[in-house]
């Protein structure tokens, strides 16, 4: 019979306090059943880059989320182990553990260790089932001794599902960047922007509230205020028209919630590292931040959710090129190229 017993190998948890080192930035919340651990992330970490969790051992987590597209696979819609393409792009997962206020697009789960179950059943995604891939776990050479150290089980047997999304979990919760894009080094005294980047920037966080007219509100602050980049919330920035309620395609986060004044909003990306995660909008159908910038331009299309701020974005050629300029300067590519964060494979 299988030697199930674990207790052999040394249980010695060391607690692991991420590097932040922005005093704008809020506390990293974590569950009071999940701190992160050293072996927590590093477990987790060969979780997510392991193709043990699809069902023909194909794909893993990060073939959808690729460090150097700031954990996005760079395309407007991901296709699973089977070819089939998604409905919406995949997010970035950059300071995904500071989201608080609901996950994915449309907002439909709140925690990190909920959402990590889904993708591993999902048909469209990995298309496994839990239980053929715990068996595979419990059964590997290298994960029952991963398990033992970051969460202290006796034996095979006790790998589960839910101690996989919470190791899971744990390595998303690191993916933190908070310091080294020009925009934080600025801030701290440690550079300075040059004429297009601090035009961009005086549009972008109206510094001037209309006592310039030479430099407009770009009214971006409103919903990807600093230090994050995104408000949390859940907003329509006119992609689609609608003249009712109703007659959004995809109705966003009004389909979680149940009320049609959501319906057309969804969740309010950070813009940090925006210059990696290409292309953009829930369904990538921009692929430049020319584009993107374009749209805001237009006013978007009309629809009874629109966001009023899209009423008023007026910038001429060298105002938009100030714009994208200074959204460079939220680039950090250390983020992307951050060993911790790479495939340990």
């Amino acid at each position: 019979m299988e030697d199930l017993d674990l207790t052999h190998i040394p249980y010695d948890p060391v607690t692991f306090n991420p590097e932040i080192d922005n005093p704008t930035f809020p506390q990293l919340e974590q569950p009071q059943d999940n701190q992160m651990t050293v072996d927590g992330i590093d477990l987790g970490r060969h979780l997510f880059y392991d193709p043990i969790l699809s069902g023909d051992l194909s794909m893993s987590c990060s073939s959808c989320h690729l460090p150097s597209g700031s954990f996005t696979d760079n395309l407007a819609l991901s296709k699973g182990i089977d070819g089939i393409e998604g409905t919406r792009s995949s997010m970035s997962l950059l300071n995904v553990g500071f989201n608080y206020r609901g996950l994915f697009w449309d907002g439909r789960i709140f925690s990190l260790e909920e959402q990590a179950l889904l993708p591993v059943e999902d048909p469209i995604e990995l298309h496994a089932s839990w239980p053929n891939v715990v068996q595979r776990l419990q059964e590997s050479e290298l994960y029952p001794e991963k398990f033992r150290k970051a969460f202290g089980i006796d034996s095979k047997d006790q790998i589960t599902k839910d101690l996989a999304a919470k190791a899971l979990a744990q390595f998303e919760r690191s993916l933190i960047s908070s310091k080294n894009s020009k925009f934080d080094k600025v801030l701290l005294g440690e550079d300075v922007f040059n004429g297009q980047e601090l035009l961009g920037y005086e549009m972008f966080f109206d510094i001037y509230q209309g006592s310039n007219p030479d430099i407009p509100d770009a009214q971006c602050f409103h919903c990807h205020d600093q230090p994050l980049f995104t408000n949390n919330a859940y907003e329509n920035n006119g992609l689609d028209e609608s003249q009712t309620y109703e007659g959004f395609t995809d109705l966003g986060h009004g389909k979680v919630t149940g009320i049609i004044g959501d319906n057309g909003k969804f969740r309010v990306p950070t813009l940090r590292n925006i210059e990696h995660s290409a292309p953009y909008m829930h369904d990538g159908r921009f692929e430049t931040l020319d584009e993107v910038m374009d749209h805001y331009i237009s006013g978007g299309h009309f629809s009874p959710t629109r966001s009023t701020f899209m009423d008023s974005i007026e910038l001429n050629t060298v105002q938009k090129e100030a714009m994208i300029a200074f959204l460079k300067t939220l680039s950090d590519p250390n983020f992307n190229e951050n060993p911790d964060f790479s495939n340990p494979f």
